[in-house]
Order: C-alpha cells, then sequence, then structure tokens
C-alpha cells in the first residue's frame, strides 16, 4: 500500500468517530468514509482492468470517496471537468484511455454517448465494502489532472504520490494547521486546487471538510457560519463576488483563521473590501496543476503584501532570463520550480513535458520575481506580456488600475492590434451592479495612473466573461 494511503489508514486508526466529510446529503466519519471507499472500490475492480478510472461528480463527499475508492482499487483516478462540451469530454476520456466513468445519474448519460461504462455514486453504491479496505498496490502515477485549457487545449498533467504528499505535508507545516481544523470546499475537486488542498490535504491531516457543490456567496458565508468552518480556499473571482455582497454580516465569518486565495490574481481591491466587510484578510498563494500544485502561501505570520508568499519548505522559487540563467533578487523573469511537488510529465506529450521539464526543474511560463527576503511576485503570464513599441507591458499591472476605480467589479486586459507599435493595450471590464462609468471616464482614469503606452485605448463595458471552471478569466476567449 503506498504512502498517502497507509497514513490515510493511520488517521482512520486513530480518529474513526471524527467526521470526515459532509455535504448537503452524505456525512461520513473516518470509518465510514474508508468503508464507503472499499465499497466503491470492489465495485471498480469488478467493472474494469484498465490501469486509469474516471471520477465525474460535482464537488462532494462522494466525490472524494470517489477518489480514494481508485486507490484502494489500485487504479489512477481522472477526475473529470463536468463543464465540459460533449465532445470535449469524450475527447478527455479518450486521451486518458477510460473504460469506466465513476460519477451521478445526471452525467451518465455523456459517458455513456461515449461508449464508457458508467458507476453510479447513489445510496446504492455509497455503503460500505464487504470487507477490510484491499491493500491496493502502488501505482506509479496517483492522479491525471487535466489542465483548464485557458491558454490551450487540456493537457493531463501526471502526479505521483509523492508529489500529493509532499505537497499536503509541507502546505500543513507553512500554514501551521492541525486536525480540529474545519475546512469549506466550493472549489471543483477536478480542479488541482480543489483534488489537493481540498481533499488530499484534510483528510490525511484528519480535518473535516464540508463540500458546496456549486458556488453562492449568500451559500458558502451560511455554511461558513453554521459549520463554524476556519479554513477557506477559494480563487479570486469567489473573494470578489463575496466582497461584493450587499449588507455582508460583519460577524458571518467571524471563525475564519485562514482564508487564501489562488488560481487567479487576486485584485488589491478585493481584499481590501473583503477584510473590511468581513474583518478577515486573504492571503494570497501561488501554484500550478504541474506543481500538485501549491507552490507558495502568504500566512498571518509572514505576510508580504503585493507578494504571493514564501515557497513551501522544499519547493525553490527563481526568476531566469531567456537563456535560463538566474536572475538576482527583484528581477523579473520566467519563475521556474523546483522540488518534490513538480510533476512526473503531461500525459501521452513527450514533447510538451520536455519543454517545461528541464533537469526535474518546472519552467512554468509565468513572469515575476523573488526579492530578498523570499516572497514570490508575479507579474503576468509570458504569453500573455505585451510589448508595446519595443517596451513590456503586463495586463496585471492595468487590470489592477481599473480594480482601483470604484465603479468597477472586474477587469481583463489582452493585446490589441496595432500597425504603430505592434499591440495595444485593451481591457474589457464588468462593473458594480447600481454603479456608473463611461468607457471615456475609465479610460482618463488609467492615464492619470499610468505611463501614456500602458493606458488602454479601447475599454470595453460587457455584461459577463468568458470564465473556466473555477471562474477564472478566459482570455483567449476575449476578441475586439
Amino acid at each position: 500500500m503506498h504512502a498517502l494511503l497507509s497514513e490515510f489508514e493511520s488517521v482512520v486508526e486513530r480518529q474513526p468517530r471524527r467526521l470526515a466529510v459532509g455535504d448537503q446529503s452524505l456525512m461520513l466519519d473516518y470509518a465510514s468514509f474508508r468503508a464507503v471507499a472499499a465499497g466503491l472500490a470492489e465495485s471498480i475492480a469488478q467493472q474494469s482492468e484498465a490501469p486509469r478510472v474516471g471520477v465525474l461528480a460535482p464537488t462532494s463527499a462522494a466525490c472524494a470517496a470517489a477518489i480514494f475508492a481508485c486507490w484502494y482499487a489500485g487504479r489512477t483516478p481522472v477526475p473529470l471537468n463536468f463543464l465540459l462540451a460533449p465532445h470535449e469530454l469524450s475527447n478527455v476520456m479518450r486521451d486518458a484511455g477510460l473504460d469506466l466513468v465513476v460519477t451521478i445519474e445526471h452525467f451518465a448519460p455523456a459517458v455513456q454517448a461515449a461508449g464508457l461504462r458508467t458507476l453510479l455514486l447513489s445510496g446504492r453504491s455509497l455503503i460500505p465494502g464487504k470487507r477490510d479496505a484491499p491493500r491496493a498496490e502502488r501505482c506509479d502515477t496517483a492522479v491525471v489532472i487535466y489542465t483548464s485549457g485557458t491558454s490551450a487545449e487540456p493537457k493531463g498533467v501526471c502526479l505521483s504520490f509523492d508529489n500529493l504528499l509532499s505537497n499536503a505535508h509541507r502546505s500543513i507545516e507553512h500554514a501551521r494547521m492541525t486536525p480540529d481544523q474545519v475546512f469549506l470546499g466550493v472549489i471543483p475537486q477536478f480542479h488541482s486546487f480543489g483534488f489537493t488542498a481540498l481533499t488530499v490535504l484534510p483528510l490525511v491531516l484528519g480535518a473535516t471538510v464540508w463540500y458546496l457543490p456549486r458556488f453562492s456567496p449568500v451559500a458558502v458565508v451560511n455554511m461558513i457560519h453554521e459549520k463554524q468552518a476556519t479554513i477557506f480556499v477559494a480563487v479570486a473571482s469567489m473573494f470578489t463576488a463575496l466582497a461584493r455582497m450587499k449588507q455582508p454580516d460583519r460577524g458571518a465569518l467571524a471563525s475564519l483563521k485562514l482564508a487564501i486565495s489562488g488560481g487567479e490574481p487576486l485584485p488589491q481591491r478585493t481584499a481590501e473590501l473583503f477584510e473590511q466587510n468581513f474583518r478577515v484578510a486573504i492571503h494570497e498563494g501561488y501554484g500550478l496543476t504541474e506543481t500538485s500544485p501549491i507552490v507558495s502561501i502568504n500566512v498571518p505570520w509572514a505576510a508580504r503584501p503585493g507578494s504571493v508568499g514564501r515557497p513551501l519548505a522544499d519547493v525553490a522559487v527563481t526568476a531566469v532570463d531567456a537563456a535560463g540563467n538566474t536572475l538576482a533578487a527583484g528581477r523579473t523573469g520566467e519563475l521556474v520550480v523546483r522540488g518534490p511537488c513538480v510533476m512526473q510529465g503531461y500525459l501521452n506529450k513527450p514533447a510538451e513535458t520536455a519543454a517545461v521539464l528541464r533537469d526535474g526543474a518546472l519552467f512554468t511560463g509565468d513572469l515575476g520575481h523573488v526579492d530578498e527576503g523570499g516572497f514570490v511576485y508575479i507579474t503576468g503570464r509570458a504569453k500573455e506580456m505585451l510589448i508595446i513599441g519595443g517596451e513590456n507591458v503586463f495586463p496585471r499591472e492595468i487590470e489592477n488600475v481599473l480594480h482601483e476605480h470604484p465603479a468597477v467589479s472586474e477587469a481583463a486586459v489582452i493585446g490589441a492590434p496595432d500597425a504603430l507599435r505592434g499591440e495595444v493595450p485593451a481591457a474589457f471590464v464588468i462593473l458594480r451592479e447600481g454603479s456608473t462609468a463611461t468607457e471615456q471616464e475609465l479610460r482618463d482614469f488609467c492615464r492619470q495612473r499610468l505611463a501614456g503606452y500602458k493606458a488602454p485605448r479601447d475599454i470595453r463595458i460587457a455584461t459577463e466573461l468568458p470564465r473556466g471552471p473555477t471562474g477564472k478569466i478566459l482570455k483567449r476567449a476575449l476578441r475586439l
């Protein structure tokens, strides 16, 4: 049995009656969770001999049980994005080599249409197994998580058990987490953030996780208050929605000890408004699917505004120039990550793997710098960087300025072709409910705060922006 399951077994033996997972329809203590996972594992072993098994389910206790069931059955789980179009989902399932998907009744037709078998998560399947949890053989790959495809087609990221365990252990140490913590999980478990931070980590820690199947500001606030959650992990767009709530209950989130934002840049205005409304500070972190995913986290006792925190204890982050030379502190370049959290590679994509993995180091494609204190700062994606008249311009800088305008709720900046300067910045903004601003007013606002070549001439006021599964804005879908 691999180390992750061995650690989980120790937690079960130590505290069998502590609540492990819960949601609106299912609650399982640690002993019951193991028994249910063992029962599902029996069914998986009977129905499939393939090395990988799909898991297609909303954020839930049942989804967590299905993931552990795959491990008990000696299979590699492949969490599937239920927001994909049918042909996209079919392509991912084919790329992963699946013949069985553990799912719910609502998603079963899409799986069956692709010619795969289904094992339904229902009252009939979520029952204890006939025997103790099987002694699963060690798998080389613990999970295959597909990237969101925000800039290209999804790629299956192969993570080992050592990847997951090291990331969980170092995150627990970094944030000083203890087994008495209560997590609230709303990020989808097919996303690396939801998979590790809200499924693997808390269950190895021996904590309790409450899950919500979909994000709603009111539902999140109510569940944090009702369950007295102490740790809330979300993406920036979720925190923005919470910060913009009308007449927030200032004491509703008083139980929170740690609110962590990741997955996308956190606007400073969101952090300020959230803390003002709920008296809870947001601490930004950084990670990638390819790093299991957590690289760094700001924590209350060691935070630096504007940064994404210091790297975890066994993770090293450096900035390099175009030739791969390490840059001095404070200088911007491509961020390179080294450590046991770095992925095995991309499934079925050796060329793409070789392009980003060099001597065990991951070249992230993210631009940023590391200061003398070891804090990491993110400037943006290398592919998103604009070159305007020979000058490098980072969309995040312009977006931060737009977020300072009191009428702006969200902003996204892309490059638009320009005959004279090659490209120029263009912005899409969503206004706060009840607020008004003209495009000219927003242009003038930017000109007062940015160099002339950085200020977007074209600003479009939109009612919505294209988004990925966690709410991240899909810039590749934005067009003028």
